[in-house]
């Protein structure tokens, strides 16, 4: 099979290359991530015009509004690519550190330093700044990547990637590092999952369908990122004000991406004067609203929220809401409907504040928060890899220590493990 053949070549050209790369001195590393950074802006115009041709076709198959802003490109998103890129380089090294040393009584010394994961394939949909954090995080990490976008943003992807390899290898990263699968066909993630023995891991970024069947079909180490069913809770002890602001903002700034809210939950002694406000600021949005029984008695011109809309990822303005006794139903109503992703309560009291961040089970809690923070930029990491939802190996954005493995260093001085005696039997 051709396409097999061509993936299992770019994936041996960056298994060879982890090698080399995992050597590489820090200053090299971010020398090449400024490098970079430097050619983005400076190919900025070839990166858009490839991009508006995606856009295009995108627009002319239909695509909806929400995913069409995730794979739309300008100036100030390359201009932010790059500042990640720069980020990126200025953060500490996450390889060599040290974090577990003892010496033995039988006098061996043994460390734990962190290392690459080796190879790093990478499978996600529709966004192409994805391809610049991606390559900056594996190779501030010392891995090497091989990546499969979204056919929708082929063109965009193709060209970034073209750029930052070009630069990378021009700055010292060892040729063959950086690989992106130039294929729309849907066999190649199919391919990609079976790459065991060449690539270390696999991240999919994408919806619940791709991520799901990614999960279940790869013989390859998987991490488990984000579909994102979020919530914002609205306690009795709310600023609503304050409220408002987080509700509008985690719904309507970017619909379409992983950390929006996707379900409303509100305490009933305060439904009665928040719903309506709250209503009437995102029907301005152009939000369509789904609420339980309670919901709809006070808001009688929405749509009933099915049990499905529960569990609904929408990625677009839509969002369910529900009324709940207390904080308990809440937090049961979280615990069962939400991804792990991210959940917000908005409340003055600070021991309701406290008790809904220990009980619900997500990687990141907020307080008083939007859940649109979710995001390694944001974290201080530069850039992400993706939000993970599982808990093994790493939980929440994943950075450069997410992207590192661990090897013992052992000492001797001509030890031997002696055979203990065995025990006499009767």
């Amino acid at each position: 099979m051709v396409i097999e053949q061509e993936i299992r070549a770019q994936a041996e050209a960056a298994k060879a290359a982890s090698y080399r790369l995992a050597a590489l001195r820090t200053d090299a590393r971010n020398k090449a991530l400024c490098a970079m950074a430097d050619a983005l802006m400076a190919h900025r115009d070839k990166i858009l015009h490839e991009n508006a041709a995606d856009v295009e076709d995108a627009k002319t198959s239909g695509m909806r509004a929400s995913y069409l802003d995730r794979l739309r490109l300008d100036e100030a998103r390359i201009t932010s690519m790059a500042e990640g890129l720069r980020l990126t380089a200025a953060l500490p090294d996450p390889l060599g550190r040290e974090d577990y040393s003892v010496r033995r009584p039988n006098g061996l010394e043994i460390r734990r330093m962190h290392v690459p994961l080796g190879v790093v394939g990478i499978i996600y949909e529709a966004r192409p700044n994805v391809t610049a954090d991606a390559i900056g995080l594996c190779l501030k990490s010392g891995n090497a990547v091989l990546l499969r976008g979204g056919s929708d943003a082929l063109r965009s992807n193709l060209a970034i990637a073209e750029v930052l390899s070009r630069a990378a290898y021009a700055a010292g990263i060892p040729q063959g590092a950086i690989q992106l699968l130039a294929m729309k066909e849907r066999a190649a993630v199919d391919v990609m999952t079976h790459l065991t023995g060449l690539l270390d891991v696999i991240i999919p970024r994408g919806g619940a369908g791709l991520i799901r069947r990614i999960v279940e079909s790869s013989t390859v180490p998987v991490i488990e990122t984000g579909a994102g069913v979020c919530h914002i809770y609205v306690d009795c002890a709310a600023d609503i004000p304050m409220a408002l602001r987080i509700v509008e903002n985690a719904k309507v700034s970017r619909p379409s991406v992983c950390n929006a809210a996707e379900t409303l939950l509100v305490h009933e002694k305060i439904a009665e004067d928040f719903l309506p406000q709250m209503a009437q600021l995102l029907h301005a949005d152009g939000v369509e609203l789904r609420g339980c029984p309670k919901t709809c008695a006070i808001l009688s011109s929405i749509a009933a929220a099915s049990e499905e809309d529960w569990s609904t990822e929408y990625g677009d303005l839509i969002l369910s809401i529900r009324m709940v006794t207390d904080m308990e139903e809440a937090i049961a109503h979280i615990n069962q409907y939400n991804t792990g992703h991210s959940e917000t309560i908005v409340t003055n009291d600070i021991r309701a504040a406290h008790d809904f961040q220990q009980r619900v089970d997500a990687s990141t809690v907020y307080v008083n928060a939007s859940t649109r923070f979710t995001d390694g930029f944001e974290f201080g990491f530069g850039a992400e890899i993706g939000i993970s939802t599982q808990k093994l190996h790493v939980r929440g954005p994943m950075g450069l220590d997410a992207l590192t493995s661990t090897k013992y260093l052992v000492y001797g001085e001509g030890q031997i493990r002696e055979n203990a005696p065995a025990k006499a039997t009767k």
